[in-house]
């Protein structure tokens, strides 16, 4: 879609491109979104892609995703062979209501950004215990778990001016065997409910992520694994207006595959699963 407001595109944005932000400014990555409906509040794009930000740097430490990574290479990343939850970034992948084009420009930080409930690489960070790194306006930088950047329907914690450089995912996580539970209406729909667990190995832990059926990505840690009863009362503490309503499922309707797939989950997981 034309966006006949903008006036300006800084194609060649300074290393830290937020000292320059003004009202009317919009952050330019794969652009998915922001070319797929009318922006008249936008006056400028500063286009990020010519920062060249590293889009994946793995390590002993873990792994370094650049915000401006497209889904098209986090998708194409072969993973070390100890990282049993790498798998996961396939998964997540799969799980978007998109082309192969859309792929192509995409970003994972753009995805984050969004905050949209459904956002799969909202769901892969939050449950491999992701964080990530902010840039401010004024040069200063902060580091926020992924569980708490977003903050409900296309809500999230981000400062005018601000922008989300690079997350980061510790080797522990990827290490972690994982189970994964995903629903939609159609074969290639939007996410009515996006669930992770992952899993030490040798120990009881269990880490449950729920995303899509809720506003905001909710993650119950447990030390040692849970027995049936104390994980369906955890999901049935969350209030009524954390559920997501929209055409894809009722409030009702994700709160009881919340719990049918949380079940899943931990018997899967209980039992050694295929991971």
């Amino acid at each position: 879609m034309d966006l006949n407001t903008i006036t300006d595109v800084v194609r060649r944005p300074p290393d830290r491109p937020g000292s320059e932000w003004r009202d009317g400014d919009a952050w330019l990555a794969g652009g998915t979104w922001l070319f797929s409906e009318q922006q008249p509040h936008l006056r400028r794009l500063v286009d990020l892609t010519t920062l060249g930000w590293d889009s994946l740097v793995p390590s002993d430490a873990g792994l370094e995703i650049g915000a401006t990574c497209t889904v098209r290479d986090l998708y194409a990343f072969a993973p070390p062979a100890d990282w049993l939850a790498g798998r996961l970034f396939a998964t997540s992948c799969e799980a978007f209501l998109a082309s192969f084009k859309v792929w192509n420009s995409a970003t994972v930080g753009g995805n984050i950004c969004m905050a949209l409930p459904a956002g799969p690489m909202i769901t892969l960070a939050v449950a491999l215990e992701a964080t990530y790194t902010l840039w401010a306006a004024d040069g200063s930088e902060r580091t926020v778990d992924a569980a708490e950047f977003v903050t409900g329907n296309h809500e999230n914690i981000l400062a005018p001016g601000e922008i989300l450089r690079r997350i980061d995912i510790p080797v522990g996580a990827l290490r972690k065997r994982h189970a994964h539970r995903r629903f939609t209406l159609t074969h290639l729909g939007r996410s009515t409910l996006f669930m992770i667990g992952t899993q030490t190995p040798g120990t009881g832990d269990l880490l449950l992520t729920i995303t899509a059926g809720t506003t905001r990505p909710i993650r119950f840690a447990f030390d040692a694994a849970p027995d049936a009863g104390t994980l369906q009362e955890r999901i049935d503490a969350l209030p009524e207006d954390m559920w997501f309503d929209d055409p894809n499922g009722t409030p009702g309707h994700r709160r009881h595959l919340a719990k049918h797939f949380a079940e899943e989950i931990r018997t899967e997981l209980a039992a050694g699963g295929r991971r």
